[in-house]
């Protein structure tokens, strides 16, 4: 079943022609987000069963996170995020389709290069845009991407109540890395 889900949110998220195209992917890829606050316990969980794809000839990407696959060191914050903040049940995934800005994979080597990557970041039933830098780089037959960028909780109606405002960062910090492969 995950398999299926897998392929068919895959083709749902990106439109691209077959025409002997290289497609990278990983469903194993990790997104970790912090919004800890000085003085207060740690706000930050991953998912390490991030879905991604890379289309090798046009640099479209896209990358699927379910939200129910973030975990944190307390059950009691994960419950919380999944049932108040995320309200996962409602809005079970998170989604980011862009485009890597003057991207060739021929290019890419076991030395890191920047490039920036623009598209949209859809989640908890907003779609917001974000342009930020990658890094990119070969290891063996595998192309790694790396990202790190903020996002606020308010951009996509996410709530946070005023009992517990004080304790997560208005913005929170988002680190993501996929290995991708044919």
């Amino acid at each position: 079943m995950k398999k299926i889900f897998f392929v068919l949110s895959m083709i749902s998220l990106l439109t691209l022609s077959t025409h002997a195209q290289e497609k990278l992917k990983t469903k194993t890829g990790e997104i970790t987000f912090e919004a800890s606050v000085p003085s207060f316990e740690e706000v930050k969980a991953t998912n390490e069963n991030v879905s991604a794809i890379l289309n090798s000839e046009t640099g479209e990407f896209a990358a699927l996170a379910l939200v129910k696959g973030f975990r944190f060191k307390v059950a009691l914050m994960e419950e919380h995020f999944n049932e108040n903040y995320m309200e996962s049940s409602t809005y079970p995934k998170a989604v980011f389709k862009g485009i890597i800005q003057n991207f060739d994979s021929s290019s890419v080597t076991n030395s890191p290069t920047e490039l920036v990557i623009n598209g949209s970041v859809t989640m908890h039933g907003e779609t917001k845009e974000l342009s930020t830098a990658v890094k990119l780089w070969k290891e063996g037959s595998t192309i790694v991407l790396s990202t790190s960028f903020v996002m606020k909780p308010g951009d996509f109606n996410i709530k946070i109540p005023a009992v517990v405002s004080n304790k997560i960062a208005e913005e929170v910090t988002v680190d993501a890395q996929f290995s991708l492969t044919k």
